[in-house]
Parts: C-alpha cells; sequence; structure tokens
C-alpha cells in the first residue's frame, strides 16, 4: 500500500467519510462529509468512494505516491495536475509522482478529493472521519500520508446537483415548531435571510434584517436532543442551521428541521448567498430524497491536448492495392 501526501493546505482540512450514525445516546453527533451530496457523485464516480478529503475553502497541494483514480467533488475550485487543468465534477487516472493542487473559486464552501477505494487510516469507532470538537482526529497538516491501493479505471463526469448559491430551504416542524406563535412563524418564513460570515462544520449563521425570532419561556426550556439541520434560536432571535458536528443536546428552541436533501444547500451556501426557508409536510420530505447523480464519458476540451504527441492517423492504405 501506497499514500497520498499532504505538500500544503490551508486550516481544517480533514478525512471524511459517512460518519458515526448510532452514537447519539452517548453524546456523540454523526459527523461525517458537511456535503453528503458530494459522496453519492464521488460513489457514482469510483463505485465506493470511502473516505476522502475535505477541505472548507481552503487551497491543497497533494503529491501521489502510486497511480490513483482521482475524484473531484463539491464545491468547484481550480484544479491543477503537472500544469494539466483538470474539470471538477469528474475522475480521472492520474500517475505516480503527480502532484495535485487544488485552490478555491469561490463557488460554494466544502471540496471534496477522493481516490477508488478510500483512503484507509485507522477507523475510529466504525468511521475515519475526523470530528474536531469530540477531539477524533485532527486537521491533516503538511508532510501527513493518507494511505491508499493503486488503482485505474475510465474518465468519467457526473452532473452535480444544484446547491451551490443558496434559494429555498425545505423544513419540517419539529418538537418545539408550536411554541412560536403563528405570526412570528409566518415571519420567518417570509424573512430575506443571507449566509452569515460565522459558520463552520457545527453550523451556519443566518443574517437578517429586523427583528430577532422568539418564543414565550424559551429560556424556561429543558435541554433536548438535537440534530444536524435543526433550526435553533439563540437568545439574541438569530437562526443557526446546524450541522455534522452539532452538540447532541441544546435548549434553544428550535423552529424546525431543514430536510436532508437540502442540507447540502444550507452548508454550502457561500458568505452571503440568499437563503429562504419554508415548511413542508414530512411526506414531501421523504419524497423529495435525490436520485443516483447520472455519469457520463469525459470528453477532453481539444485546446488541451498537446497534438504534436497524439497518433492522430492509423491504418493508412493504398488505392493501389487490391
Amino acid at each position: 500500500m501506497t499514500g497520498l501526501e499532504i505538500i500544503a493546505c490551508g486550516p481544517l482540512v480533514t478525512v471524511q467519510d459517512r460518519g458515526r450514525p448510532g452514537w447519539l445516546s452517548q453524546g456523540l453527533a454523526q459527523g461525517g462529509a458537511a456535503d453528503r451530496a458530494a459522496l453519492d457523485e464521488a460513489d457514482a464516480l469510483l463505485g465506493d468512494a470511502g473516505a476522502g478529503i475535505e477541505t472548507p475553502g481552503a487551497p491543497l497541494a497533494v503529491r501521489l505516491g502510486a497511480s490513483a483514480h482521482v475524484a473531484l467533488t463539491g464545491a468547484p475550485m481550480q484544479a491543477v495536475a503537472d500544469g494539466t487543468p483538470l474539470e471538477w465534477n469528474s475522475v480521472t487516472t492520474l500517475p505516480a509522482g503527480t502532484r495535485l493542487e487544488l485552490k478555491p473559486t469561490g463557488a460554494g464552501v466544502y471540496s471534496y478529493l477522493h481516490v477508488a477505494g478510500g483512503f484507509a487510516t485507522a477507523p475510529v469507532l466504525g468511521s475515519r472521519a475526523a470530528h474536531l470538537i469530540a477531539r477524533i482526529g485532527r486537521p491533516l497538516i503538511p508532510g501527513d500520508v493518507l494511505p491508499f491501493e493503486p488503482s485505474n479505471g475510465s474518465a468519467r463526469r457526473v452532473a452535480a446537483m444544484d446547491r451551490l448559491g443558496g434559494g429555498v430551504l425545505r423544513i419540517v416542524p419539529g418538537p418545539q415548531t408550536a411554541l412560536f406563535p403563528p405570526e412570528v412563524r409566518e415571519r420567518f418564513t417570509t424573512t430575506a435571510f443571507t449566509r452569515d460570515p460565522r459558520g463552520n462544520r457545527q453550523g451556519v449563521r443566518l443574517a437578517m434584517v429586523g427583528a430577532g425570532f422568539e418564543t414565550a419561556g424559551q429560556l424556561g426550556l429543558l435541554s433536548d436532543f438535537i440534530r444536524p439541520g435543526d433550526v435553533q434560536m439563540t437568545g439574541d432571535g438569530v437562526p443557526y442551521i446546524l450541522g455534522p458536528e452539532c452538540q447532541t443536546t441544546g435548549g434553544y428552541p428550535r423552529i424546525g428541521t431543514v430536510i436532508a436533501a437540502d442540507l447540502p444547500r444550507a452548508l454550502q451556501a457561500p458568505l452571503g448567498a440568499p437563503l429562504t426557508l419554508r415548511f413542508v409536510t414530512r411526506e414531501a420530505a421523504r419524497a423529495a430524497r435525490w436520485d443516483r447523480p447520472k455519469t457520463g464519458p469525459l470528453v477532453r476540451d481539444p485546446r488541451a491536448l498537446d497534438l504534436n504527441g497524439q497518433q492522430l492517423i492509423g491504418g493508412v492504405v493504398s488505392a493501389r492495392d487490391a
């Protein structure tokens, strides 16, 4: 087994997979990748993407210790392999020794790099995902080497789900929704929010104009279980959408929960992106699951080809031959 070496990276770049379901009663949130749709896209490209690298808008440079079938999904970055541009939302085989550099473009937040079969780091509680709040794993630093099995395959691209510019987030009522008066719920669904600068894998703060959203007796609420997607009001009535590393219990009131199909849109919204929230039924939420991403062949831009190094003519015959 060989490895991928981290040459340079920004802060909070981590290894992520689908996290650790089933530990909520023990005080551990599931964690895992912030953008689950990006993992679905990587699985569609690779068959089994396993654990990959998540970078939250930070540049990343790596070197491959062996040939690898590499998939790039999530928030698009400028990707260059030994000087050759790579298409985002695609998979291609890169030879051993390749230096791959990723630079943010400002679209979305979380970007992902996967290799076929995933990175074989040591699992903890059944997952390789870093969970920084729980002190499981740590951010990657230059010099780290992530082991993987060499692989090859065909170049392909995936039709990515549109989720990087904000938009409408569907929410379902929760156990505390009815505590908010009808007029407060109505104002909440007609308020134009934007993505606030304050946000990380624990949650995203929404900026707004006007008064906060309060419910009677909110200071006396008992702590209750909470999950990613819950829309929780802080003491000043400003909403937070909770992320994969949110706490497992809390006493602030929750007006509803962003449905699973829209949580990637919430967490991928870049700074200042517009967001509005609309209540839907639980039946509509269950029906909103996205389909498996569709893939197709990756056609290279002819301008990127070195025609002098290509065999362009073959099977030449003479008109004089019978």
